[in-house]
């Protein structure tokens, strides 16, 4: 019996591949987060904790991560949404829709910023329309959250997208005729293979709201203890040459953004080992 020939690989080469990859990951990864790992020890425990526990920036950590979270629940449910609508309807314009999602990946983020402040400021277009109402969008952590809303969708409908569109209408069909309503058969039928995608989107969407800088610093208004965001406080320590408590405060935000990523891991294995088993 012959031996069975192994595969050809259309990249040869593990040893080469694998450090190619090793190194890349280093240069781009590991070596900037070493980097910051060893500023912050220049700093004491008690020196960490005073940083990280200051009024100011307890306040920033307090903005970034309500209007994230805000942000990213609201794109949760308009992402599902418009990635259903792009799925399951034919309609004029759907393509250029469906190419406006990526829009705030290849927008500046600084445009989007001063694009939105402009909109959503008392005489803006959007902002006259609230402002008789007693609604005041920029320099509020409102604005902030519109800002978020606006560079976190695509995480998310670019996630749902593709399960959506190899998921099988049939099912949804053969509940319908046995009497299910649209509510149950979206819960029982259509969200369980959804949730995965949907959560994971919404992780991505999180950390990319935490982190956010240009689109966010211009619609804030920086006013301190009230629309100050994380990367406006490093910033300022960094133009303040305190390399130590920049890192800190950072360091911090690195943690939470790795909590998310670990978290979303999670969520893809199980839904792997449910599929699987």
């Amino acid at each position: 019996m012959n031996a069975k020939k192994p595969s050809r690989r259309a990249i040869p080469g593990f040893g080469v591949s694998l450090g190619v990859t090793v190194t890349l990951v280093s240069l781009v990864v590991l070596i900037p987060l070493c980097s910051l790992v060893v500023s912050a020890a220049q700093l004491t425990p008690a020196q960490f904790w005073e940083t990280i526990t200051r009024g100011r920036v307890l306040s920033s950590f307090e903005v970034s991560l309500v209007c994230a979270l805000t942000a990213a629940l609201i794109n949760l449910a308009m992402g599902v949404l418009l990635a259903w609508v792009l799925v399951r309807y034919d309609f004029p314009g759907k393509r250029i829709l469906d190419g406006l999602i990526e829009l705030p990946f290849a927008l500046p983020t600084a445009i989007a910023g001063i694009t939105l402040t402009s909109l959503t400021v008392e005489g803006g277009w959007i902002g006259r329309i609230f402002a008789p109402l007693g609604i005041d969008i920029a320099y509020t952590r409102l604005g902030i959250t519109v800002a978020l809303i606006f560079v976190g969708i695509p995480f998310v409908v670019r996630s749902v997208q593709p399960v959506l569109e190899k998921l099988e209408g049939s099912y949804e069909e053969a509940a319908g005729l046995m009497g299910a309503s649209r509510g149950y058969i979206f819960l029982h039928v259509i969200w369980p293979e959804l949730r995965p995608a949907a959560l994971t989107g919404f992780g991505l969407a999180l950390a990319r709201g935490l982190g956010e800088y240009g689109s966010v610093v211009f619609i804030a208004g920086n006013k301190p203890y009230s629309t100050e965001i994380v990367p406006l406080m490093i910033m300022s320590q960094l133009q303040e040459y305190d390399y130590g408590e920049a890192t800190a405060i950072a360091l911090v935000m690195l943690a939470v953004a790795f909590l998310i990523l670990l978290a979303m891991n999670a969520i893809q294995l199980r839904a792997a080992r449910r599929a699987g088993g």
